[in-house]
Formats: structure tokens, sequence, C-alpha cells
């Protein structure tokens, strides 16, 4: 079955991650996604490593499955018009340049609705098309900095940390593909397209969301926590005797199934921990009494005890024990491909499970202007045409 964007042709202007992403997760979803690169160099991440997978960038690889790759340089005149066929017949445009940088060469969303007023354009950016940092660059770790995500993660008493993966750019992706859907839904109504504005900092921002809200509230300014959950306890992360478990205890039912599960029931009958308020206000008193507790039994003995039990809880596993998971594995989170030159590898698979129009990992990441000549031959150019543009390095 198709996925339910089969019909819709997007125009990939993107490179390194947040815009890739957007466009991975629509190609995922059954839209044509082409990418278009600079001949000879292509997406910066296709430089970015070791690790390679043969010539190939672990880094690339992980993103831009599912698309195909033409190479333009669209700095040139007939660069600009390969591009331009290519956008009157593309239903979404997707660039993650500075705010400014298409339109000096006539591709801005002003010029382009213009030609093509029913051509959806979404445009990602560090700080969104309007305001007074708009042309400021922006890169994940200056936005999760200014954002507000370092400023709540790590130790109470430690420096802040910025998050393992680039979440600041991913997120971005992601809120941008929704805006895309969104606007298609909305042509369908209007015949019209619009534009997607995606500043960095404003979907780091919105990732606060219970953060923000207790500032609003209070007044006060969260701090850093390092696992502990600011609203409820114990809601973190415990040593075991052979590694660190995550337990959840979300209300006072499930408190009450956890003490005897770790062999205290007393703490369940203690006044001071009855409720979750009352764990909150003494927290300094009950955390050493779980950790004691805790520290006994190996890492996967607690979690089987503990969710027998009915108590959510998870081990901190490392990259390898996530990617091996059973449950992993069974979800198709992990799909091999067969890449033209790197040969068999992996990629995780869609998290997005339709039941009638399901998406997937159709075909593996591009190599660097791959398509080209096909899609230029569906744009009407002959075999002469395309190889005059290939002399003058237009393509």
């Amino acid at each position: 079955m198709s996925g339910p964007l089969t019909d819709i042709t997007v125009l990939d202007l993107t490179r390194v991650l947040s815009g890739p992403y957007c466009t991975m997760v629509l190609a995922d979803l059954g839209a044509r996604v082409i990418k278009v690169e600079h001949p000879g160099k292509g997406d910066d991440t296709r430089h970015w490593g070791p690790p390679f997978v043969g010539d190939e960038s672990a880094y690339f690889l992980s993103v831009n499955r599912n698309k195909e790759s033409v190479s333009i340089d669209f700095k040139q005149p007939r660069g600009r018009e390969v591009l331009d066929r290519l956008v009157s017949r593309a239903d979404v445009l997707v660039e993650n340049f500075r705010p400014g940088t298409l339109d000096r060469i006539g591709f801005g969303w002003d010029a382009v609705r213009e030609r093509y007023p029913r051509l959806v354009y979404a445009s990602i950016s560090g700080y969104g098309q309007s305001g007074p940092r708009r042309d400021e660059p922006g890169y994940d770790a200056v936005i999760q900095a200014e954002g507000g995500l370092m400023s709540v993660t790590g130790e109470a008493d430690g420096p802040a940390f910025r998050l393992g993966v680039a979440i600041s750019d991913i997120v971005a992706g992601l809120f941008a593909a929704q805006g895309v859907t969104a606007a298609l839904v909305a042509r369908e109504h209007t015949g019209l397209g619009q534009r997607i504005d995606i500043g960095m900092l404003d979907t780091t921002a919105a990732l606060l969301t219970y953060q923000a809200g207790n500032y609003f509230a209070t007044g006060q300014v969260p701090r850093r926590m390092g696992n502990r959950h600011p609203t409820i306890a114990p809601y973190e992360t415990f040593p075991t005797s052979d590694g660190d478990i995550v337990i959840a205890v979300g209300n006072d039912g499930i408190w009450q199934r956890f003490c005897p599960a770790i062999d205290r029931p007393e703490l369940a009958a203690d006044p001071r921990f009855q409720t979750n308020r009352d764990r909150i206000a003494h927290y300094a008193v009950l955390r050493p009494e779980l950790e004691r507790a805790l520290r006994v039994r190996a890492r996967a003995e607690w979690t089987a005890r503990l969710r027998a039990a009915g108590v959510p809880c998870g081990g901190v596993r490392d990259v390898a024990e996530v990617l091996s998971d059973p449950q992993i594995v069974a979800r198709e989170m992990v799909v091999p491909i067969q890449h033209p030159t790197a040969g068999p590898t992996r990629v995780t698979g869609t998290p997005i499970k339709l039941s009638g129009t399901p998406g997937g990992v159709r075909t593996p990441p591009p190599t660097l202007g791959q398509h080209t000549t096909v899609v230029l031959e569906e744009l009407g150019y002959d075999q002469q045409m395309i190889a005059d543009l290939k002399a003058t390095g237009a393509i």
C-alpha cells in the first residue's frame, strides 16, 4: 500500500539535519523527495566522519533515505533555469538557508508564490524569518543553550549539559513536517499554498512545556535537578548493583505497589510519603531510603520485579542494547538496506505507524547526483541539453 503523501512531490533544498530530517519524515510517508545538492560537494554531512560505511558518511545515511539526489549549481543562471522547472512541478519546497539567501537569486517566498501560488514553501532557520535576530545562523548546540534546555539539564551542582542528540535540529524538522502536512490539507480547501516559518529557537522553547508552566505559575526559574522530576517523586534514576534504572512512580497507587516490590512495605504506610506532595516535601529523606533498597539487586532483576508489580521502570541502556531490543525489532525500527556503494547497512525505521496507508523505508540514501539525468529527462531535457549543462558546471 502507498503512503499518504504518495502523490506529493517535495523539492528539498536543505542540508545537514533540521531540513533533511523534515524531508525524511515526508519521504517516509510516501512523498517523492528530490534533494538538490551542489555538484561535486553535496550536503555537508556527506563529508562528516568517521564513521563511514564504505565511502558514505554514517551521518548522511541516517537522515536521507527514500530520497533522490539531483546535483545543480543554482548560483549559475542555467542552474537556476533547471531549479525553476523543478519548482514548477513541486507541491512543496523545503529550505533551511539563512533568511534572505534565496531571495537574492529569485527563489524567495515572495517571488516563488507569484509564479506558483499552489506551492507550499517551508523555511527552517535558527531564529525565524522575523524579529531582531533573524539573520543569525542557527546551530543546534547554541540553540539548546539559548532555548533553555541546557539550563535544566545536568546535575544540580554541576555544569549545564546539552542533550546527547541534536534535539533542536530534530524538533525543528518535526515541526516543519507537521506544518507542511497541515498546509497541504489547507490547500485542498483554498487552492493556495502558504509559507511555513520555522525558527529553531521557537521550537526549542516550545519543548519547555511544564518547565515554562512552572515558571509562569511561580515566577521561580527552573533549575537543574539531575534526573529528578520537579513535581513527581520518585521519578528518576537509581543505581542498582550492576547499572542504573529509571523508576517512574507517577501516582499514589503505583507508590503503594512499589514499596512492597522493593521489600520496603513500611514506606507505603509512612505518613511522610503517603501522597506525591508528601514525597516531594520529604524528598531528602526518601531518596537515601530508596537508594539503599535498590542497590542490593541487579538491574534486570529489579526491572522484572517492578514490571510484575505494575511499576513503570526501565534500565538505562546504551545504543546497542536499544537497537537489539526485540520490541524495537518487532516494530521495524531497525531496517536493513542495500546501498549502491556502501553495500548492506541499516537505518532506523519510521515511528509513524498508519494502518491504512503505512509509510516506511523504500530506498537507500542516494549517492550524490544519482538521479540527475533521470529527473532532467522528466523535465524535458534531452541528452545533448544535459551534456551542455554538465559542460558548463550547472549540474
